[in-house]
Formats: structure tokens, sequence, C-alpha cells
């Protein structure tokens, strides 16, 4: 958060450099409120900008931490792109079949988009979106599928060891006596 005048540091999630032009428009995440791009300067990583409507660092303040969003433009997205939020929900398979949960989050990293995916037996999955591991993506029709192998998941998956006591601990109270060894289970 920058602050000064109501300017905002912004992390640039988008391949579209207009969102931000001057005169551009943007929204808080989950608001209808418009926030009118005023000004815009490169501050390594990402931009400045004031909005015409934030002249204040408090107000400026209220925008940490949350998302930009822009009107879905007329003519669409691209064949096999999706909005972030489009995705995130989507169930995700291998192509052997196994579930590996259904994706949490997404995050940028370097050029691409990497899918949290969480809900399955292997726990939190990294997935890169990136054509060499996403086989299928298809969010709309709830499916994303992922070349396993290629995320070093061929093995089987973990399995989650039964929770109660184990068979080759002693019994409370008990103390070993010295060379003893614990009885195998």
């Amino acid at each position: 958060m920058h602050g000064l005048n109501g300017a905002v540091r912004v992390e640039v999630l988008t391949d579209d450099d207009s969102r931000f032009a001057e005169g551009s428009r943007v929204f808080p995440e989950g608001s209808s409120d418009v926030l009118t791009v005023g000004w815009v300067q490169p501050d390594v990583p990402g931009i400045l900008v004031r909005f015409q409507e934030v002249r204040t660092r408090e107000a400026a303040e209220s925008l940490r931490d949350v998302y930009l969003e822009v009107e879905r433009p007329v003519q669409g997205l691209a064949q096999g792109e999706a909005y972030w939020h489009e995705v995130i929900g989507v169930p995700v398979t291998t192509s052997a079949g196994e579930s590996l949960g259904t994706v949490a989050d997404v995050f940028r990293a370097g050029e691409s988009e990497v899918y949290v995916v969480r809900g399955g037996t292997r726990g939190e999955v990294l997935v890169p979106a990136v054509r060499d591991v996403v086989r299928v993506f298809e969010p709309a029709e709830g499916r994303i599928e992922i070349d396993g192998e290629a995320l070093g998941l061929d093995d089987e998956p973990p399995t989650r060891r039964a929770r109660g006591r184990r068979s080759s601990r002693l019994p409370r109270g008990m103390v070993p006596e010295r060379g003893d060894k614990p009885a195998d289970g």
C-alpha cells in the first residue's frame, strides 16, 4: 500500500495493459463501486494508481488486499481461457483417473498461473497451468485433467495411517528395560 494522496500500489495479474489506462474503470472485488483510473505510473513490482474516487491515505487503505475486477468484455475470452473465479471449485483428476480434489486458489508465478488443488488423498497439490501438465481444461463443464506423471504423481497416492494406538508401543506406565526391544506390530 502506497497511500500518498490516495495512490495505491497494484500487483497486476492481467495480460491486458489497457485495464489500468487513464479513464478505465475497475471495481473492488464483490462490489459495484466504480473506481476510475486517474493516474498510473510503473512501480516495480507493479504499478502505482490513483483513482479519482480515492483521495486520501485512509481511503486507499480500504483497498489493501482487495482484488480489483473489470467488467466482463463483450467479446469474452479466447477459446481455452477462463477467469480465475471460474476455475476455483473445479474438480481436478489425473489422466489415470485419480481425484486430486478441487481448485482452491489460483496465483501467478512468472508468466503462468498455478492452481492450488486441495481435498484429495495427496493433500495440497500445486498444478502449473501449462500445456505439458494440463491435458483437459474445461472449467465450464467442471473438468480439469492433468498429466500426473508430469508432476511426479505416477506412484500410488499416500495412504492415511489409521488413528489410534500403535501395537508396538508399551502399555502406559511400563518402562522398557535396557536391551528390551518393542514388539513388532
